[in-house]
């Protein structure tokens, strides 16, 4: 079995990891951190766990294979530095300490895209989870970035939910902000950008164009709907692109192409990307959608955890869907 500790074991991210976990054949929980609910049950915390676990928090790990970081953005640094963790014992960040800065006090991460970097990912101790917006953005992009046809500038608009927003309350996280409201936020500077340039100029896109990022926060609680165009003017025919991108996720067990259009509801509570490739106009049109809290968060990281032990990367993520 994996020993798994979870530090930040409060959060959305966390409650997802640990929904997840406690239904993996191969993982026992040994600890979940939270230095502000010591001895609290962690099903008090996570209601949805009333019955299935337990678990209580504490405020330091035993002796685990693997620590999940599911911290405030900057503070995984922080938890590296304050704590003596064998080199031995392998750590998947689900913040952004690292996404752009691989090497940290003796450790160097790999970015942790797994339909990119899965060879890697299988050979490190140490993944920096890709962001969010980030996945489901990168996904439409990477085969068309691997072939180098990424050459007039990118345009993304994409919506998600309010759990992406954090467990903290906030203006712009209320209940009667968010109800029946749409609204804009960093356009153009969205912390998730450089990771996706690097991710896509690592792929082979070495001339990328500018990324022009709209990101919307919407009106329900999970799912990510990114809508992405950009010009198309080679001599490709749309049949042939589409053959790309299924040979490019051929061997990829959650990211489907669809030949019909998608919505955030077929992959909400699930491991899935699903994408859907249209052309109109001189211009390549692709819709692609995850569940931000899953394949955006801490299903990925299971996946890369699956990885990292030498499992199948589908155990334990075999999860229930609902369109409807």
């Amino acid at each position: 079995m994996i020993n798994v500790s979870i530090a930040g074991g409060t959060g959305y991210t966390a409650g997802e990891l640990l929904r997840i976990l406690l239904r993996h054949p191969e993982v026992n929980i040994e600890s979940v951190i939270s230095t502000t609910s010591v001895g609290m049950p962690v099903a008090e915390m996570h209601r949805d766990l009333l019955g299935e676990t337990d678990l209580v928090f504490s405020d330091t790990f035993r002796r685990p294979d693997v620590i999940f970081l599911c911290l405030g953005h900057g503070l995984s640094r922080t938890f590296l530095e304050e704590n003596d963790i064998p080199a031995s014992c392998k750590i998947i960040d689900l913040g952004n300490d690292f996404r752009n800065d691989l090497a940290f006090n003796g450790r160097n991460f790999v970015f942790g895209l797994c339909e990119q970097n899965r060879e890697q990912i299988r050979g490190t101790n140490n993944v920096a989870n890709p962001g969010c917006f980030a996945t489901t953005i990168m996904l439409a992009l990477l085969p068309l970035a691997a072939k180098k046809l990424l050459t007039d500038e990118i345009h993304v608009h994409a919506i998600t939910g309010s759990t992406g927003a954090g467990k903290k309350p906030a203006e712009t996280t209320h209940f009667s902000y968010r109800d029946n409201n749409i609204s804009v936020y960093k356009p153009f500077t969205h912390q998730h950008l450089e990771e996706i340039r690097n991710t896509l100029i690592s792929a082979g896109n070495d001339d990328l164009p500018q990324i022009n990022f709209v990101p919307m926060r919407g009106d329900f609680t999970r799912g990510i709907f990114a809508s992405i165009y950009t010009k198309w003017e080679g001599a490709m025919s749309e049949s042939a692109v589409v053959d790309i991108y299924e040979e490019y996720y051929r061997s990829s067990p959650f990211v489907f192409v669809s030949k019909q259009p998608v919505s955030m509801k077929e992959v909400v509570n699930t491991n899935k990307g699903l994408l859907h490739i249209e052309f109109h106009n001189g211009y390549i049109y692709i819709t692609s959608v995850t569940d931000n809290l899953v394949k955006g968060a801490s299903g990925q990281a299971v996946q890369n955890m699956n990885l990292m032990f030498g499992l199948d990367e589908t155990t334990g993520l075999k999860l229930k869907g609902s369109a409807f």
